[in-house]
């Protein structure tokens, strides 16, 4: 086998796997958005914890030692 044969027989197959990753690639982005979509219309809207809230820089302030909010009725600056 020449060298411009062995350069071709390796191109090709380089091609063949990146056209092979890009079908499973797009497969996966087919699942995920299908199974998006399945728990998007399924799930029931959750109350979102204080905490979280208060992370994003909305909702009531909760203090540093009281991760679960359990002290709810407190305010903090």
């Amino acid at each position: 086998m020449t060298t411009v044969e062995l350069r071709s027989s390796i191109m090709a197959d380089l091609y063949q796997m990146s056209v092979e990753m890009l079908e499973n690639v797009s497969h996966y982005v087919r699942q995920l958005r299908r199974h998006t979509r399945t728990v998007n219309k399924t799930a029931d809207k959750e109350e979102v914890p204080d905490i979280v809230l208060s992370l994003l820089g909305s909702g009531t302030s909760v203090a540093d030692d009281d991760l679960n909010a359990r002290s709810r009725h407190q305010s903090f600056p």
